[in-house]
């Protein structure tokens, strides 16, 4: 089994890489990410390794590779797409875990005039994520910390992930970069500084926050 983990919070990813490869998981990773987990002693190769090409373009384009993507996304149980992985060289991803930088936290990198905030976008952490998400039927995804307890537990009883767990990780998947999707427009539109957007974007969350009386 195969885990890809990339991650702008670190929060418990070294307990989290700790645990999948005390199951005998590979991982893999790149970035401030892999570094962090090979400091710990943990194995791990590079994305480099497996697509052959460092990162480029500085660092706009990383992930963003057959070889990563095809391992996320190939259907198992399509033999067609099982072939086309052995002709192509291409290793099933079975876990992908990674959250994005939460764009338009930091006012000072969004001059809108600078051009600085447009290289924050992430492209391949969300390809990455919604790859994942959209092929739960055969690939975990865990976006949230607070899920690598769970998910580490559920691997160790059972050696995988159930259907209802994918499943829910998936919405969360898709949770994640729909929100992540939402501050970009934002951005935009502060930008443009309209009376009023042409459409609105919403992102909800359910955590509980304190409100003010009457609302």
């Amino acid at each position: 089994m195969r885990a890809l983990l990339s991650v702008y919070d670190k929060t418990g990813i070294l307990e989290l890489a700790r645990g999948l490869h005390d199951l005998g998981w590979d991982l893999v990773s790149s970035g401030g990410t892999a570094r962090a987990i090979r400091d710990e002693g943990i194995p791990v190769a590079d994305t480099a390794e497996i697509t052959g090409f460092p990162a480029i373009l500085g660092h706009r384009v990383v992930t963003l590779h057959p070889k990563i993507h095809g391992g996320i996304l190939a259907d198992r149980s399509n033999a067609h797409h099982v072939a086309e992985m052995a002709d192509y060289g291409i290793e099933a991803i079975d876990l992908v875990v990674g959250n994005l930088y939460p764009f338009g936290a930091d006012p000072d990198a969004f001059d809108h005039g600078g051009g600085g905030a447009e290289d924050l976008i992430d492209i391949g952490g969300p390809a990455m994520v919604r790859a994942a998400a959209k092929n739960h039927a055969h690939v975990g995804v865990v976006v949230d910390p607070g899920d690598y307890d769970g998910v580490l537990a559920e691997l160790r009883a059972d050696g995988a992930l159930s259907d209802a767990t994918r499943r829910r990780l998936a919405r969360a998947a898709f949770a994640h970069t729909a929100a992540y999707d939402a501050a970009v427009v934002a951005w935009f539109d502060e930008a443009d500084d309209p009376i009023l957007p042409p459409t609105l974007h919403l992102s909800a969350t359910r955590e509980p926050r304190e409100l003010r009386y009457g609302e």
